[in-house]
């Protein structure tokens, strides 16, 4: 999708392939919807007047031909109450715009923004770009007519060079969640641990230092925990470290992703209905990576490491099974009681790995972790867990200004009873009772008492609908926002 800013909108209206998006307020009149229906004699308040279109926010009322409009066709867009709007809400509308336009056969979408500011247009283009998410290079007989016609947006600024400016670092976002997303979508027969690596590894031309731990050397570590995992693939794991360095000596802050590439269940087999969908199991890796991408790309300033642990969990005769007692690079031992709770045994020796080479300030560990999470929060929010309370503070606050929402829930220490074993240290699976609760215990486990939070995304790495106007149904890249925000606020 092509970016631009313009500080004369007169162009726009002579653009026979433009498609105008206005935004329209629902208790106040709008200086720029005034001038468009001005200039289209009077045919927008026609058209309000004629219908149910209130300006409310996230509502579109399209009007086709339009006198006076050189394009196809104006798109209103409620945008809420006036001295509501904020960035997030421009940012939503012009998402909400491009929906609406994205089939019409215009080739462009020009915005009209009621406060032009550098800031506005910015987030109004990011919007749009998100919106416009796609993932479709294996469609090869999709009709022309089945394909969005838009190809550019353009946003008018008071300045359009300020507004580039403000847009610079929302771009490098967007390559990241869009590399998060692109991740997730790939079908497992082509994204598997090594070509995550490799993908990984490519972003050292944008200034990252990647390495990729293979199975002998994790072996020689004695990461048992992870590598039982994927001893039933083919496909050989692989341990990725990401490390951007634009912090200077501060300690880093640390990242680690559950990259289950595929994830069957193993022995303890799922159920077929709805098994392709864990080719997305990797979700966390994935917004690790994407973070690592925008980081590098908008030169952070701040030292960053990413830590990705790529598996694919297969139930072939080498497979491991429930009973199987693994020892975890801490030294723990763990009795796997369920070979598809086995997210947590590749961040245990992943966590424990980060902490101890890397001392960070602090580590994040993001997971589609538990069926659980679910049934406890549906699909709008992320669990929270952590052991630190100004960690998960700043992390609710990043969530919310960015429109990834967590909820935090209790580590109550009576619940590790649930995850004892008779004859190992622990067990990985507590049963049913507050499932996702026993599992961020058993993490809490290989934390070795660092500042820590666990964000169980199982609910948000992947949507069947599209009820976030800026996440297309499929993968949503979530995660990657929130720690980016996050990142921004130890940036020296």
């Amino acid at each position: 999708m092509q970016i631009a800013f313009v500080a004369d909108e007169t162009a726009l209206f002579e653009d026979g392939q433009a498609a105008l998006a206005v935004l329209v307020f629902e208790d106040a009149p709008s200086s720029v919807a005034d001038a468009v229906d001005r200039r289209t004699g009077g045919a927008l308040g026609r058209s309000l007047n004629a219908g149910r279109f209130t300006g409310a926010s996230g509502k579109t009322l399209s009007v086709w031909g339009v006198e006076g409009i050189a394009g196809p066709l104006v798109v209103m867009v409620g945008a809420g109450k006036r001295e509501a709007l904020d960035a997030a809400g421009v940012e939503a509308a012009a998402a909400h715009a491009y929906a609406a336009a994205k089939s019409s056969g215009a080739e462009t979408l020009a915005i009209l923004l009621p406060a032009r500011s550098a800031e506005f247009a910015a987030r109004a283009a990011m919007g749009a770009r998100l919106a416009a998410y796609r993932f479709d290079r294996y469609r090869t007989t999709e009709k022309p007519e089945q394909k969005p016609t838009l190809k550019r947006v353009v946003v008018a600024a008071e300045d359009a060079g300020a507004a580039e400016t403000a847009y610079a670092p929302l771009a490098a976002l967007a390559e990241g969640v869009e590399f998060a997303r692109d991740l997730a979508s790939e079908p497992a027969n082509v994204l598997y641990p090594d070509e995550f690596a490799r993908r990984v590894q490519a972003l050292t031309d944008i200034g990252l230092e990647v390495e990729v731990l293979d199975e002998a050397e994790m072996a020689r570590l004695g990461m048992g925990a992870l590598l039982g995992v994927g001893q039933g693939s083919v496909r050989d794991s692989r341990l990725v470290v990401a490390q951007w360095r634009g912090g200077g000596d501060a300690q880093p802050l640390a990242f680690v992703g559950k990259g289950v590439c595929f994830d069957t269940g193993g022995i303890s087999i799922k159920p077929a209905e709805g098994m392709e969908d864990m080719k997305w199991d990797m979700g966390g890796a994935g917004a690790v990576a994407g973070l690592m991408k925008t980081l590098a790309l908008r030169k952070a300033k701040v030292n960053a490491v990413g830590l990705l642990g790529l598996v694919e969990n297969m139930p072939d005769g080498a497979a491991q099974r429930p009973g199987d007692v693994v020892k975890s690079l801490s030294g723990q031992t763990i009795e796997v009681i369920n070979t598809d709770a086995e997210g947590r045994l590749v961040l245990a020796d992943a966590l424990w790995y980060c902490q101890e080479r890397f001392k960070p300030r602090f580590m994040v560990d993001l997971a589609t972790l538990t069926g659980a999470i679910i049934i406890s929060l549906g699909h709008d929010y992320a669990g929270l867990f952590a052991n630190d309370d100004g960690l998960a503070e700043a992390l609710t606050q990043a969530g919310t200004v960015e429109g990834e929402k967590l909820w935090r829930l209790p580590l109550p220490a009576a619940y590790e009873k649930q995850i004892e074993s008779p004859i190992a240290d622990m067990k990985n699976i507590g049963g049913r009772p507050a499932g996702s609760i026993t599992a961020a215990l058993f993490l809490q486990k290989f934390v070795n008492g660092l500042p820590w939070a666990h964000l169980d995304i199982a609910a948000v790495a992947w949507r069947k609908d599209s009820g976030w106007p800026t996440v297309p149904q499929g993968a949503t890249g979530f995660g990657v926002r929130l720690l980016n925000r996050l990142c921004q606020g130890y940036e020296g």
